[in-house]
Order: structure tokens, then sequence, then C-alpha cells
């Protein structure tokens, strides 16, 4: 197991709290899609839409970018594409990390096409000093340095998903 902790349970709690009556606050009232990027955002999903006071959708994006690695191959590859339609709805795009900002980008430009009311950005954490492409993140848990970091459903070649914080992976431990 990772042995650098980096963020605690406690502390990625009352921050998805914060974040999630932000949400509700903002949408007051209106319907939502919620559409999570698989696998890394599911945990941060799950707690974050427990925290909106709405009626929520949820539908999924599956996308591949890392593999097995430490570092973003640069190339998106949609997996699992959304099963329902936002077109006219309010959608809020839920990542894990936004590193180079190539990943959501991407998304941000393939939802845009489909029309939705509004789409918006939450992220768990933002790495600045790897920015490729800007990207506006509208929901933002904590922005950290330039370092690997798993748990809370971020992975190293699919391990320490399970992990309840947030740690980073050291090279003798990768």
């Amino acid at each position: 197991m990772p042995t650098t902790p980096l963020i605690d349970a406690g502390t990625i709690a009352r921050r998805v709290a914060e974040l999630g009556r932000a949400i509700t606050e903002d949408y007051g009232g209106q319907d939502l899609v919620v559409v999570p990027v698989l696998k890394g955002s599911y945990m941060f999903a799950a707690d974050l839409v427990r925290h909106i006071d709405l009626d929520v959708a949820i539908d999924f994006l599956g996308v591949r970018s890392y593999g097995n690695q430490q570092e973003s191959s640069g190339v998106v590859q949609i997996t699992t594409d959304l099963s329902h339609s936002i077109e006219g709805k309010h959608v809020i795009l839920v990542e894990d990390i936004v590193d180079t900002g190539l990943t959501v980008a991407y998304l941000h430009e393939n939802l845009a096409t489909r029309q939705p009311a509004s789409l918006k950005v939450a992220s768990l954490l933002h790495k600045p000093s790897r920015t490729r492409v800007p990207v506006e993140i509208d929901y933002l848990g904590f922005t950290v340095d330039d370092v690997f970091i798993v748990g809370y459903g971020l992975d190293f070649a699919q391990k320490y998903r399970n992990l309840p914080y947030l740690a980073v992976v050291t090279d003798d431990e990768a």
C-alpha cells in the first residue's frame, strides 16, 4: 500500500459536502445530470451526489488515457458512452483529476455538441503544474502538486482505488 498519505478521508468528506451544497445552491431546484468519468471518479461522484439536494440523474462516460502508466498518453479513448440524451439538460461532468487538461477538454467539447442547457466540470483534484490545455473547473476539491496520487477511486494499474484517503505513490511502490 502507498505509505505517503496526502489527504485524509475526513478532509475529503468535508470538501465533497461543501461542493454538493454549492451545486445545490447554483442549480436552485433545476434537474441535473451528473456524468462521472469512469473509473477514477466513481467514489467522488457517489459521495458528491449524496450531498446534492436536487433531482439528479446519473449517466456514465468511460475513458482511457493512462493505461498502466503514470503519464497520460495524451490520446483519449471513449470506452463507454452516455446511455441517454443530455440535450436541453443541465450537466456536470465529474472527473477524479484534471492533470494535463486534455481529457476534460476533449470530453467538454464532445458533450457540448450534444446541446446541453449548461455544462460544468467538477473535479476532485487539479494539478496546475501539468496543464497543457487550460480548462475551467467549476467545482474543485483540491489543488495538488505534481505527484502520482492514488486512493478514493484513483488507481495505479487498477490498484489502490479502494483506499478511503488519497496517497502519493513513490517510485519504489509503483
